[in-house]
């Protein structure tokens, strides 16, 4: 298989060193991304494969807009208080799965994403 890389933003910096100690255990690198317009840009520059988006301060429109760039990217979703609505609404627009922003939740997220990429 080969290397994986994931582009991470989360709002809150410990949630964002927390999740990306976890992630780096499972994939080959994991680049942090201090504000949403830097997700974009570090996809093109690091040839991502999946990005984990904090949608509390991002929100579905992103998803549409990364899902737009890169038709192959797997994305997945954090909100704390997500709703059914808001998974709906997130999904149709192309994201793999939205989670809480707890480390196994989001490593589960993402490696049933990529092999849902991979497989189809």
């Amino acid at each position: 298989m080969e290397p994986l890389c994931v582009i991470l933003y989360q709002n809150d910096p410990r949630t964002a060193q927390t999740l990306a100690v976890s992630l780096s255990q499972h994939f080959d690198s994991v680049h942090l991304a201090r504000t949403y317009q830097e997700v974009c840009p570090a996809v093109a520059q690091h040839r991502a494969e999946a990005v984990v988006l904090d949608l509390e301060t991002s929100g579905p429109c992103e998803v549409e807009h990364l899902r737009r760039e890169y038709p192959e990217l797997c994305i997945v979703g954090t909100h704390r208080l997500a709703d059914d609505k808001l998974w709906t609404e997130a999904l149709n627009l192309g994201a793999s799965d939205i989670c809480e922003p707890r480390n196994d939740d989001v490593v589960s997220s993402l490696l049933r994403g990529i092999m849902h990429r991979v497989t189809a």
